[in-house]
C-alpha cells in the first residue's frame, strides 16, 4: 500500500515541511559526493547507541560533533534512494496538514521532539549497540501519528500493487496509517535490535510520540478527530 496524495486542503504554505525535504535531499547528495568516505560520515553523524550512552567512544577522527547532537544530525541522513524517497513522500503527503494545524515553528519543534523520542525508543533496548542509526523515519512517524488523530477521516489515494492487477483507490487515513503502524509494531517485536536493518522501534516510538504530543502542539481551535467535509 503506497500513499500518493490526500484530499485534505491546507490554509498555510508548508514552508517547514518543504524546508525539511530540501535539507534531507541536499544532505543525501552530500553523502553521495563522499564516495568511499560516506561510511565514516554515517559513523560520525549517525546515532551510535553505545556512544550516545557513554559506553564507548568514537575514534578522534570520527568524533566530529557531540554524541547528543547526533540525534539531530542523524535525522537528515539516509541509507539510499528508496529510504530517502519513501520518507520524503510521507512527509510531503502528511506533513503539510500537520504543519497547518500547528504553525511553522511549532511544527519544527514537534518534528525534532518526535525524532528524539524515536531515537531513544530504538536505542534504549540495545544501549551497547555500535550500529549507527540514520534517517528521518522516526520524526516522520510522529507526523503520521499526529495526522491520524487530527484527520482520521481524510481520504488518501493509495496504490495497491498486485502486478497487472494494481489498483488506485481512496481509503480513510485511519485505515492507511493504522495499517502502517500495525506493520511497524509487528516488525519491532520480531526484529533483533542488535542487528543492522530498518529501525522499526524508532518508527513505532515516533508514531506514539506524535499521537501523545499533538494535543500540546496544535493551535487553539484546531480539533482532534476532524470530521470528513
Amino acid at each position: 500500500m503506497i500513499p500518493l496524495r490526500d484530499d485534505n486542503p491546507t490554509t498555510l504554505k508548508p514552508v517547514t515541511a518543504v524546508g525539511l525535504i530540501v535539507l534531507c535531499t541536499l544532505a543525501f547528495f552530500w553523502q553521495l559526493s563522499l564516495g568511499v568516505h560516506v561510511e565514516a560520515a554515517i559513523q560520525s553523524l549517525g546515532v551510535v547507541p553505545a556512544v550516545l550512552f557513554g559506553r564507548q567512544s568514537l575514534p578522534a577522527e570520527l568524533a566530529q560533533v557531540p554524541a547528543t547532537l547526533t540525534i539531530v544530525t542523524s535525522m537528515f541522513l539516509h541509507g539510499g534512494w528508496m529510504h530517502l524517497i519513501g520518507n520524503m513522500l510521507y512527509l510531503w503527503i502528511f506533513g503539510n496538514n500537520v504543519e497547518d494545524s500547528m504553525g511553522h515553528g511549532r511544527f519544527l519543534v514537534f518534528y525534532l521532539v518526535c525524532g528524539t523520542v524515536a531515537v531513544l525508543a530504538q536505542a534504549l533496548p540495545a544501549p551497547d549497540s555500535t550500529i549507527p542509526m540514520i534517517g528521518a523515519s522516526g520524526a516522520i512517524s510522529g507526523v503520521l501519528g499526529a495526522y491520524l488523530l487530527l484527520y482520521p477521516h481524510a481520504r488518501v489515494l493509495v496504490l495497491i500493487p498486485f502486478g497487472f492487477l494494481s489498483r488506485l483507490i481512496y481509503l480513510p487515513a485511519m485505515f492507511v496509517l493504522g495499517f502502517w503502524f500495525l506493520l511497524q509494531l509487528l516488525s519491532t517485536l520480531m526484529a533483533d535490535p542488535n542487528q543492522p536493518g530498518v529501525a522499526f522501534g524508532a518508527h513505532a516510538g515516533g508514531f506514539v510520540a506524535g499521537m501523545l504530543l499533538v494535543p500540546l502542539f496544535k493551535r487553539r481551535g484546531v480539533r482532534l478527530f476532524h470530521p470528513r467535509q
